[in-house]
């Protein structure tokens, strides 16, 4: 039991013995402190076994010991101070009370640890200079200016936001004052603007320790832009000849002062506002409408190209060739068309299809491949547009030289003897050539050659030469031999050989003489019918008369046949009698009359006698030619 008392009672004596010996000291000292502007600041301060006087320092200024601090009107101290409790408050805080405080137990010399007290001043809310509606030119560079001024502590930082989104890029500023306190911040936003932003709201944020969710200034953006311009065309796919609405619609700030259209680059008179109408042509797919808008801020420009479905247009002809033997030869014909035309080649002539497309090609043509060749475009679906276009080959080779008919010659007559010559390039020449020597050009003896174009050349095979030959008086031995006709050009010669006929002068006699015959025969056929009819009209009136009788010399019988009226007292030797005026007749000295035979005996008048009746104009009329006629 001793054991167990001994400990109890050192533990006990020892604490007695402490107790009768605690010093002054401090149970709560004051901390640093954050406090905002206005609000309450208090500062603790606690002491254990200390009953004196305990006052508070600012900045190492005594404060005071009562503990309503007079002199310092925002300023208190509160607790009991019978427990040791002498807690400093400051309220409303004032930036002026931002120091370093101590509590201090002056009979004891006990001071605490400093405690910093930190005023915070919470930033004013921003400007945006130009608010808050601030007029922009889309398109052009613009700044936007926030900026805080004031107290505030710490300094702000100046946020811009856009639909609750941060912006970046702003510029930073700070301008001090002459104390070097801060006097303002600003932030600096560059900006281009375009049409979209018309409207838009853009947020300055002033934003500190003081003020964590800050505070916020809004500016509304007031676009000012040219015309942003749409332009359709209605219906967009079009026949060539219809017609086409084209539509310019715009938006712009300030409102359109006008509208300009253009097709291709060349202003369309007399259109204006926003609707133009026209007739779609071919052109309008390569010239496009355009249609520009104007403001006062600028204009703007939109085209379109239409597509215009229209014919075959020949943009380039084929052009003629002229290729030596055996070379290739290209023609090339370009059409334009929507949709793209078909085009075919054909040779003049003829049907076939060589080939189809903008090229024609030969290889190794020869002299058959000479000609005219058509390339041709089918009309589009409107009807419209399509046709043809040709070009000519000309096959380079030795000269082509054929006879042409020369009419037979009398002898030692004139004679004339031709040639034609076709040929690529020209013959250098053209030679007549026989035995005795030649001939190119001019007289020669009896010889003489002409040469000059043919009315019209075999296409393709170049121009055409006709060559004559005149021969002047010709001779036996030009029938027998030939006569050759030659050209040559530079990739060779050609010719051809040429007789002259023969014409004989006796069976041309004839055929005159017979012809001759003939028509005499046939003359003095019509005079006998004629004599005969005028002397029936004589008789009927008055047979008795008889003068101017005729007597017929040459004819062998003396008797004729006589009506009863007509007796007359002439001998028995005269012949019959013919009452006629016809002028051919003459009366000789003894009274009588005689024929004048106008073919000199050719034709021989038998016997004429009057008729016997009324009826009969003519009862015997022979006519005797020689070998000829015989006519009873």
């Amino acid at each position: 039991t001793l054991r167990m008392l001994v400990p109890v009672l050192l533990v006990l004596s020892f604490c007695l013995r402490g107790r009768a010996g605690l010093a002054p000291h401090f149970l709560q000292q004051p901390e640093d402190q954050v406090v905002l502007l206005g609000d309450e600041a208090r500062l603790p301060c606690a002491l254990g076994d200390y009953r004196g006087l305990v006052q508070w320092t600012k900045d190492g200024l005594a404060l005071g010991g009562e503990r309503d601090l007079p002199g310092w009107s925002r300023y208190w101290i509160s607790g009991n101070a019978a427990s040791g409790q002498h807690d400093l408050h400051i309220r409303p805080v004032e930036l002026e009370d931002q120091a370093s405080y101590e509590c201090q137990a002056t009979q004891a010399g006990l001071r605490s640890r400093p405690a910093q007290l930190h005023v915070l001043v919470p930033p004013d809310p921003p400007q945006v200079l130009g608010g808050p509606s601030v007029s922009l030119v889309a398109g052009v560079p613009a700044n936007l200016t926030c900026r805080s001024r004031g107290d505030a502590h710490p300094t702000p930082e100046l946020l811009w936001f856009r639909d609750g989104i941060r912006l970046d890029g702003a510029i930073f500023r700070q301008t001090p004052l002459k104390e070097g306190t801060i006097g303002s911040v600003e932030s600096i936003l560059s900006l281009t603007p375009s049409s979209h932003d018309d409207g838009a709201t853009l947020v300055c944020r002033a934003r500190s320790q003081a003020l964590p969710a800050g505070k916020d200034t809004a500016v509304t953006l007031s676009l000012q832009y040219p015309p942003v311009v749409t332009l359709s065309a209605e219906p967009q796919t079009v026949q060539e000849g219809e017609k086409v609405t084209f539509l310019c619609q715009a938006t712009a700030q300030p409102p359109v002062t006008g509208y300009r259209w253009a097709k291709g680059g060349s202003p369309v008179l007399g259109a204006r506002g926003p609707m133009l109408e026209i007739v779609a042509d071919a052109s309008f797919l390569t010239a496009p409408v355009s249609c520009e808008v104007s403001n006062a801020v600028g204009s703007a420009n939109r085209s379109t190209a239409l597509d215009v479905q229209f014919g075959p247009i020949l943009q380039a002809k084929p052009k003629p060739l002229s290729v030596d033997v055996g070379e290739d030869a290209s023609f090339s014909c370009v059409w334009r068309g929507n949709p793209l035309p078909r085009v075919t080649w054909t040779r003049r002539g003829d049907a076939q299809v060589l080939a189809s497309g903008p090229t024609l090609r030969l290889p190794a043509v020869g002299p058959e491949d000479a000609g005219d060749y058509v390339c041709r475009a089918e009309p589009g679906l409107s009807g419209r547009g399509g046709g043809s276009a040709e070009a000519r080959l000309t096959v380079n080779a030795p000269p082509v030289v054929t006879a042409l008919h020369s009419a037979p010659a009398f002898l030692r007559g004139p004679a004339r003897l031709q040639c034609l010559v076709f040929a690529s390039p020209t013959p250098e020449a053209v030679v007549w050539s026989w035995d005795e020597g030649f001939l190119t050009a001019g007289s020669r003896g009896r010889f003489l050659v002409e040469t000059f174009p043919a009315p019209e050349g075999l296409k393709g095979q170049g121009p055409g030469l006709i060559s004559v030959l005149h021969i002047s008086g010709t001779q036996e031995s030009d029938f027998h031999r030939g006569f050759n006709c030659t050209a040559r050009n530079r990739l060779g010669e050609g010719g051809t050989q040429v007789s002259l006929g023969r014409r004989d002068l006796l069976p041309t006699v004839r055929i005159v003489a017979g012809v001759a015959a003939m028509a005499m025969t046939l003359l003095m056929i019509i005079t006998g019918v004629a004599l005969c009819c005028w002397r029936h009209g004589r008789a009927s009136a008055s047979f008795s008369k008889q003068k101017n009788l005729v007597r017929i010399p040459g004819s062998s019988d003396g008797s004729s046949s006589r009506g009863p009226e007509e007796e007359t007292g002439i001998s028995k030797d005269q012949g019959p009698i013919v009452h006629t005026d016809h002028s051919d007749l003459v009366l000789d000295e003894e009274g009588a009359l005689e024929t004048k035979d106008p073919t000199n005996g050719y034709y021989k008048v038998r016997g004429v006698s009057p008729p016997t009746s009324p009826d009969s104009c003519v009862t015997s009329l022979q006519l005797k030619s020689p070998g000829i006629f015989n006519l009873q």
